[in-house]
């Protein structure tokens, strides 16, 4: 009696394995639809070892019923994830694939990744193109230095008006903005005047952003006058270097033009 009760589960794991192998059926790879992955290290054989499949990458789906069973690659896992509705319904059972590891990288090619399965994926790629491998120099972002995606504008405008520059930086660790005024001494040398320093119609404005390790910088003058005509600089520092851009401010006098004007309507008259 013993001996039955401790075969009966074994018969019946037999059994259910059996149905799986039947499921697959005879192996004809004149059926199976030609594949390219993105790495041949994500190729790999189907549940039945006959037709070839890619493995997903991070956030591709995965999981899934019946015939769809996509599996996730190297280092990452299968995570469920609610389903949509519509058109966009995902597949019963599915998830998406995520990396194991969380967490930005910086590689040995000077860029920073998501995630190591993302740095890794990159590597495949570039050692299939011919490149060199792409290995992790350490946890976090990669430091560069600051690099402008705004640069100041040249601008011209009246006495009295108010007008204003603007920069944008980005650079790791962020950036430090300040602004200057370019001018030359007596002699003919350049000269770098730290704003606002004692002009009292010019203001100085810093934050970060848009975006993580960018910073924005503002110069406002307000009343513009002939003495603010010139070449601002912005100045962008950081740990691991510095960079500038300049934009000019070119001033007419009010009054002069108020007198073109006039004489102007006279000749007409």
């Amino acid at each position: 009696m013993y001996f039955s009760v401790c075969l009966f589960p074994l018969l019946l794991a037999l059994e259910q394995s059996s149905v799986v192998i039947a499921d697959c059926g005879p192996c004809s790879l004149q059926g199976c639809e030609p594949v390219v992955c993105k790495a041949p290290e994500l190729l790999v054989r189907d549940d039945c070892g006959c037709c070839e499949q890619c493995l997903s990458i991070e956030g591709e789906l995965c999981g899934g019923k019946a015939e769809w069973k996509a599996r996730c690659g190297p280092g990452l896992v299968c995570m469920s994830q609610s389903q949509g509705q519509g058109e966009e319904t995902q597949l019963a059972g599915s998830g998406v694939c995520v990396c194991k590891e969380d967490g930005v990288v910086c590689g040995s090619n000077g860029r920073s990744y998501h995630s190591i399965c993302a740095l890794h994926l990159q590597s495949w790629i570039a050692l299939h193109s011919g490149k060199d491998r792409i290995h992790k120099l350490h946890d976090g972002e990669c430091t560069f230095a600051p690099v402008f995606t705004v640069t100041p504008k040249n601008i011209h405008n009246v006495t009295g008006a108010q007008v204003y520059l603007s920069c944008e930086v980005k650079a790791v660790p962020t950036p430090i903005i300040t602004w200057r005024k370019v001018t030359e001494s007596p002699k003919g040398s350049k000269l770098l005047e730290e704003l606002p320093g004692d002009r009292v119609n010019v203001a100085i404005q810093v934050r970060g952003g848009p975006s993580k390790h960018k910073s924005t910088g503002w110069v406002l003058i307000n009343p513009l006058t002939k003495e603010d005509e010139g070449v601002y600089q912005c100045q962008a520092t950081n740990m691991i270097g510095e960079a500038h851009a300049e934009g000019t401010i070119k001033v007419t006098e009010q009054n002069k033009i108020q007198r073109t004007i006039h004489i102007s309507s006279d000749d007409e008259i």
